[in-house]
Formats: structure tokens, sequence, C-alpha cells
């Protein structure tokens, strides 16, 4: 009979991807005030070589839209937003940090991928906390 192995869903999710042969999947973290900063991130992952697949923040609740106009939606919406931000990370291979400022949610961030064995990389090293 053969040993039943007991996995964890990040080494099965890890397995999958290499079966797949995906590329390295990269996550940008930041401050939404460098959404223009993470939008140049993004094409320099993307065409490097080798290409990563790369996840970023998608709206930046400090700009106006209709999605968000009313505060209490608002709020809801920013904790939605941050439980599929982890989501993110957890998916990613690897971390990107953009900008030249780290605050409260993306040193959480920063600290929630190193908990999870996830490699940090800074697109301003002065910023990493633990330089």
């Amino acid at each position: 009979m053969p040993s039943l192995q007991l996995t964890t869903p990040e080494a099965k999710l890890a397995d999958a991807k290499k079966q797949l042969s995906l590329p390295d999947i990269v996550v940008i973290c930041g401050s939404t005030r460098f959404m223009a900063e993470m939008a140049e991130a993004e094409l320099r992952e993307t065409t490097a070589r080798p290409a990563k697949i790369v996840v970023k923040p998608a709206c930046d609740l400090k700009s106006a839209h209709e999605l968000w106009s009313d505060p209490v939606e608002a709020e809801a919406l920013k904790i939605r937003l941050d439980e599929l931000h982890r989501s993110k990370i957890r998916l990613a291979d690897e971390v990107l940090v953009v900008g030249d400022y780290i605050g409260d949610s993306t040193r959480d961030e920063i600290v929630y991928a190193k908990s999870l064995g996830k490699p940090v990389r800074y697109t301003h090293p002065e910023v990493d906390p633990d330089a």
C-alpha cells in the first residue's frame, strides 16, 4: 500500500505551478500614491527575462471613483481589498515593494509575506526595514 503523503496547501500550489510550467508570480505592494510606479514595475517585471506574472493593487481608494464614493461602502471595500491583496501575496512566489515610503499597510504586507517565507525585494532598498 502506498504511503499517504500529507502536504500543505502551499506545497500543493507550488507543485501545481511547477507542473503547469508557470512563470514566477510577483506581487507588487506599496502605497497607492505610487500607482504610476507600480505600473512601471509591472511593465519591467513582465518584459524581463525570464518574464514574470505580475499581480498588483487595482484600486486607488484615494482617487475619486463612483465605486467608493460612499464612505461606509469605501471602508467595507478597503477591508475586502486588503483581504484580496493577502491572497495575492499567498499566490505569489515573491513580493516587490514599490516606492520610497512604507506605510502601515505595506509594512503589514511585508511582515505577512515574510511569515510565509516569501522573498521581498524593494525598488528603493533604503526603505527595507531589515536593512
